[in-house]
């Protein structure tokens, strides 16, 4: 009997060991050499600062600037400590409130662009964090943009181009668009613009 308890007892530490410490400083070791950045957040920094992560939205409502999907975190949009399940089911008529309230504010907010609301503008993702959101929902936008920003549309276009996201080995899934990294894109726009004129501008507000 007691050395059946001592057998285990070593089982039980042994296993405690392996899997306690030495898988995952195993793992982390491996996650450092091999993949540095994504084992670190996906970071995005400019000038030696983090700005954000490509892997989380972030809030942009300034109207020079491409707008994400709605988050589901509340209070705080994109909280990354506070993913759940967002979107209600279709039956429910709270939901169909919402994207119409989301439509109509789109709508307002680019009244020059007369097509179809794209719907991961009007839906959150299923995490409530995604930072990407489809072509179609990027081009939506450009006419608000160029008209708020002064930018050219052919500029917007060639920047929405540089920041997509192809499919994974060309086939698996849809192309998508960051839209943290393609705000920060044409915020450099802008800033090499106010610097070529003499003016200041303020980065995107998130």
């Amino acid at each position: 009997m007691i050395k059946d308890i001592k057998t285990a007892l070593l089982l039980f530490l042994i296993l405690a060991v392996m899997t306690g410490l030495i898988y995952p400083l195993a793992m982390t070791g491996i996650g450092q050499v091999v993949f540095p950045h994504q084992a670190n957040g996906s970071l995005i920094r400019q000038h030696g600062r983090v700005v954000g992560s490509s892997l989380i939205g972030q809030y942009f409502r300034e109207p020079q600037y491409f707008w994400s999907r709605p988050s589901a975190t509340s209070p705080v949009p994109y909280n990354g400590a506070g993913s759940s399940a967002s979107n209600l089911g279709p039956n429910n008529p709270v939901l169909a409130q919402h994207v119409a309230a989301r439509i109509k504010a789109l709508k307002a907010a680019d009244p020059a662009e007369k097509g179809p609301v794209p719907v991961d503008l009007v839906t959150s993702s299923a995490s409530g964090l995604d930072p990407d959101i489809s072509i179609a929902a990027a081009r939506y936008q450009i006419l608000r943009i160029a008209q708020a920003g002064g930018i050219a549309a052919a500029t917007l276009r060639h920047l929405v181009q540089q920041n997509t996201t192809e499919p994974l080995l060309g086939f698996i899934g849809e192309p998508v668009v960051n839209v943290v990294k393609l705000n920060l894109a044409l915020h450099a726009r802008y800033v090499a613009a106010h610097v070529a004129t003499g003016s200041i501008t303020k980065g995107p507000q998130s």
